[in-house]
Parts: C-alpha cells; structure tokens; sequence
C-alpha cells in the first residue's frame, strides 16, 4: 500500500491545479484552497454543507481538507445550541467504496476526530452534518480530547473578538509508511488548522497524530509545502511568509498542567 500512496500523496512543486467549486461561501475570497500538488486531486470529490465544505479523497477515504467561514454571530449560535446527538455516519453522497464507514473505526484505538468541529456548528442539520465520516480523520485521543480541543476553542474565541475568520483544517501524510484502519482508512501522521483574519493576516498550526503531539506554529508558505495543499490562494506572498504570534498548545498546555 505505501507505493499507491507515495504516488498519491507525494508533494511536488508545480502549479496548483485549477478546479471549479460549487461552494464558494465557505472560502476567502470565494476561491477554494489550491492543490499545489495536483495528484491530489485524484479520486477527490466536494461536498457542499451548511457551515462547511469537504474535498473528499477516495485514495486515503478522508478529507483532504474541510473548510470554514467563521463568523462572531454564528459562534454565538452554536454556543446557545446544546442538542448535539453524536450520530457519526458514513456520508450517502459517496460510493460505498470510496468512503469510511463506521466498521472501519471499531476497536481501532483511533478517535473519530472531527476537521469541522461540531462545536462550530449551530442548528440540527449542520451539526448532523459535521458527523458524516467525510469530515472525520483516526486522531489519536491524546490529541483529539486534549491540546486540539484547546486550538479548536482558541480560534472561536478569536473570531469572535475580530469578528469574522476563514478556516481550513486537514490531515498530513508525511513519511512512506502510512498506516490504515481496517485496511480501508488511511491515518494522518498529524493534522492541521489554517486560519485567516481578513486585516490581520494568516498562519498555521500542525500538530502530529501521536500520544504525545508535536505543535508548531507555522507560515501558510510551509504548510502548503509541505501538505501540498495552498489553504489561501488569493492571499499575497508576504502574507503566506509570515509566521504568526499563534499561541503553541502542545507547549502551552504543558506548562499549565505543570
């Protein structure tokens, strides 16, 4: 399996490939993230929901990326909306050979981490919604419950002092050995969140899928090197260069726990 995915996966530095999105609310500047490395785009499918949009990818049966227009009003509603029923389920939208299903997770010793949290989402639907298996990568629970939640937090919070954010959150798949659940459900080696500020500027966090994670805080300009996947296109390159004042959870954490 390592050599499909090697050549799935395998970031090279050509111009991003061009596509046409059916759901341009969702992204900054109404223009979706740009697949630096085309090869991504193989078996990759978008799906269009309430609060946000996925580019599914049949190869790892993942998201390739999930993506976000976060505003203070809608932070607010999903702070008040508290029916939140927990209802994973492998998305309809896509062949059942494409996609995760919920056998695939079982005694994996894997979280169901969500790219989109519900936490974000502020109605019935869009919660459902933020469920499907299409918006869910195997996290490990150290991460998922702990210093990842934190960031999740992190960044509602600084939506809604500033009012309005665009996010995009996916997995990374480094490395020639890349382990899968059930055969079927590849496994990030770590994940990571993008997030933009209109007048404030962009920067990213990347976080490995382990026990014990390994945050960085990184520019735009390194994550789309070395993921492959350019979060903001339409940002300007000194924007992309720079490394924001992100507060680092893996470290943060420790130090409070200490």
């Amino acid at each position: 399996m390592s050599s499909i995915i090697g050549v799935a996966i395998a970031l090279v530095a050509i111009q991003p490939a061009a596509a046409a999105t059916k759901c341009p609310t969702h992204f900054a500047g109404g223009v979706e993230p740009a697949l630096v490395n085309p090869k991504l785009s193989r078996s990759a499918t978008e799906l269009c929901n309430q609060r946000f949009v996925v580019l599914h990818s049949a190869i790892t049966r993942t998201p390739l990326y999930v993506a976000e227009h976060l505003t203070r009003a809608g932070i607010a509603a999903a702070r008040d909306y508290d029916q939140r029923d927990n209802r994973f389920h492998a998305d309809p939208r896509l062949p059942p050979a494409d996609r995760a299903e919920l056998g695939d997770y079982v005694r994996s010793g894997f979280d169901r981490g969500h790219m989109a949290p519900s936490g974000n989402m502020n109605d019935e639907e869009s919660d459902y919604e933020s469920f499907s298996l299409a918006n869910i990568v195997p996290q490990i629970g150290a991460l998922n419950r702990n210093s990842w939640a934190d960031m999740e937090n992190y960044v509602r919070t600084l939506t809604t002092k500033l009012g309005d954010a665009y996010v995009v959150t996916g997995p990374a798949y480094e490395g020639k050995t890349i382990k899968a659940l059930n055969g079927r459900v590849l496994v990030p080696t770590s994940t990571w969140k993008a997030m933009y500020v209109p007048g404030q500027g962009a920067g990213a966090w990347i976080a490995t899928n382990t026990v014990n994670p390994r945050w960085q805080v990184i520019s735009i300009a390194e994550l789309a090197r070395r993921i492959g996947i350019d979060p903001f296109p339409r940002l300007a390159a000194a924007t992309k260069a720079k490394v924001p004042a992100f507060p680092n959870f893996g470290r943060d954490r420790a130090e409070r726990e200490r």
